[in-house]
């Protein structure tokens, strides 16, 4: 008998059980959370496969990686054999994996980036990895859903401008996303590696955000045993959800009212130039927000 749930949310579980049956279980990972226990950050308390095991009771094993900084979609096998069997689904390219973003700039309404990136090691957990190898094929497609122009200075520009786009990765190397936009000129808020200062700033100053603005939202994945195609998805949750609807719902151009209608901290709402009627916010695709 299969063990199936959906959405799954426990009061004492800081993940949402996104889907499970007795092969894999999908989680909605929030952001600042680690996947699974690294070198990198040895005094975190948990991560995303102990607190899925603990609430189990039994040993996963994790299918995939998201960053710490990135919020969504992660994928555990439930025994040895169905994680082998995903492993190979997804290195034969059959997963389509979906996140949302939040860029400076206004990205191109449709982009193919294709751009090969070399492998980035870690300075603690690859010491033994290979220094010379071949940067790596790699390829993204973005779609940008949304764009907003606010009417404040930020850096050299009169304006401030940013985007919502939909990125789908056709390879998995490390930071692909972050890397591939930031290569054509549309970092991801909140990368401080590969992102501007000035535009990371302005996001914590005035959204208190103090996160990457990517999120795994969908993952089509074959089942590991009947093959069959599994199409799931996780909501924008907290600070994300909160700045997409104050930049990218026209319903914030009208009045001071609908803003404080939200689930904000009332000193996020106090910027008046939210509620100006000269931003300028343009729906452009055709994907459903």
């Amino acid at each position: 008998m299969t063990d199936h749930h959906l959405s799954e949310k426990n009061n004492h579980l800081p993940l949402t059980i996104i889907y499970r049956d007795d092969s894999l279980v999908v989680v909605d990972k929030p952001s600042g959370l680690m996947t699974h226990r690294s070198r990198i950050a040895e005094d975190d308390t948990s991560s995303a496969m102990e607190l899925l095991r603990d609430h189990l009771g039994e040993w996963v094993y994790p299918v995939h990686r998201l960053d710490r900084a990135t919020s969504g979609l992660l994928l555990f096998g439930r025994d040895k054999d169905n994680a082998r069997r995903l492993h190979e689904s997804l290195a034969q390219g059959q997963f389509e994996k979906v996140y949302w973003a939040i860029t400076r700039g206004h990205a191109p309404i449709t982009q193919e980036i294709d751009r090969a990136l070399k492998e980035k090691r870690d300075r603690i957990t690859d010491k033994k990895a290979q220094h010379d190898k071949a940067p790596q094929s790699a390829q993204t497609s973005i779609e940008t859903l949304a764009h907003v122009s606010l009417p404040i200075a930020l850096g050299r520009y009169p304006s401030a401008r940013f985007s919502l786009v939909q990125a789908v990765p056709k390879t998995g190397r490390r930071h692909q996303l972050r890397r591939h936009l930031a290569g054509i000129n549309y970092p991801i808020i909140g990368d401080t590696t590969h992102g501007r200062g000035e535009q990371n700033r302005f996001f914590r100053d005035h959204f208190f955000c103090h996160r990457l603005l990517l999120s795994a939202v969908g993952m089509t994945i074959p089942h590991p045993l009947t093959g069959e195609r599994i199409t799931l998805s996780a909501p924008l949750s907290g600070v994300m959800l909160n700045i997409c609807r104050l930049l990218f719902t026209d319903e914030m151009t009208h009045d001071q009212e609908s803003v404080t209608s939200l689930d904000l901290d009332q000193s996020m709402i106090s910027r008046s130039w939210l509620t100006s009627p000269s931003i300028h916010r343009h729906r452009l695709a055709s994907s459903q927000a």
